[in-house]
């Protein structure tokens, strides 16, 4: 099962190798609470090596930190006022032996934004499926959609069926409904029902597949299918959004060259360069996605229903 970890963690071999850039890294001797760095009590990190460590950003987990001063007889890092939770990461707890990742090109916490906005943006164009149930009653003709939690935010019905009565265990298809999904919360808490016009015998079963917007991530061990909503074969997809979203900030960042050095990297790859390789994931990105689409429409084709 493919977790967000995983996904993170695929994103950045991938863009380690299209930039061909590896992260200096090290890592801490000791443990860091989950407590604000002060002028009168600067966090101050232990390091295993501070190397190659200078004034910037560091990378712990998910969490940025601004490295006010250093010492490298020490080999520990102080970290200013301002600098847990850096560029508005979450300030967290870390244990000894976790990785130091110095000057991030791609924070982790960038390639998780990047992996959510992909999710929500393909919410446009393909959809997450899923199921519920409701009970059938001769009395009832609008029945509210119910919930477990949060609303269900259902985008439409694919199909309903009903459990017929007798051992067949055969499941028929309602051909007559109507779904509304801005219906009145007052009369129904959910505010989206669906009205049902075929006659079907009390106490059976009625099963609706309906279609929503994929959810994005909330935590690294949400797995992508039971998170999300979509199919393992949109995996890669949304690697590739990330992958490409995440590309398209490397010249933004190389735009003003002030050393004679970064002169001399630049007239071996000019500004604009990894635009045409941002534009080549791009392409694969929307290959990707309209074999989705395709997929969806062969698994999920339209069915013919009657409404009122």
């Amino acid at each position: 099962m493919t977790t967000l970890l995983d996904m993170i963690n695929e994103v950045s071999m991938n863009l380690s190798g299209y930039s061909l850039i590896q992260d200096r890294a090290t890592y801490i001797t000791s443990n860091v609470a989950d407590t604000a760095s002060t002028i009168a009590a600067p966090i101050v990190l232990s390091l295993a090596s501070s190397d190659n460590l200078g004034k910037g950003i560091v990378e712990i987990n998910e969490e940025l930190f601004w490295v006010d001063n250093y010492d490298r007889l020490a080999n520990s890092a102080t970290i200013s006022p301002y600098g847990r939770g850096y560029l508005g990461t979450t300030r967290a707890a870390h244990t000894a032996g976790d990785k130091v990742t110095i000057s991030p090109v791609f924070p982790r916490s960038a390639v998780k934004r990047a992996i959510n906005d992909t999710i929500s943006a393909i919410g446009y164009s393909i959809f997450a499926s899923s199921t519920t149930t409701i009970t059938s009653s001769a009395a009832v003709i609008s029945f509210r959609l119910p919930t477990t939690g949060a609303t269900l935010n259902i985008r439409n019905i694919l199909s309903i069926a009903y459990q017929s009565v007798g051992a067949s265990k055969e499941w028929v298809s309602i051909k007559g409904w109507r779904f509304e999904g801005n219906a009145n919360t007052t009369a129904f808490t959910s505010g989206q029902t669906v009205s049902i016009f075929d006659h079907i015998p009390t106490g059976r079963t009625i099963q609706i597949v309906y279609s929503k917007e994929p959810t994005p991530f909330s935590t690294n061990a949400d797995v992508f299918t039971i998170q999300t909503g979509l199919p393992e074969s949109c995996k890669d997809l949304i690697i590739l959004g990330a992958t490409y979203r995440l590309l398209s900030n490397l010249d933004p960042a190389r735009a003003s060259m002030v050393s004679p050095q970064a002169d001399e990297t630049d007239s071996k790859r000019p500004y604009g360069s990894s635009q045409s390789i941002t534009k080549q994931i791009y392409a694969l990105f929307n290959q990707r996605l309209n074999e989705e689409i395709k997929k969806q429409q062969d698994t999920y084709p339209i069915k013919i229903h009657y409404s009122r």
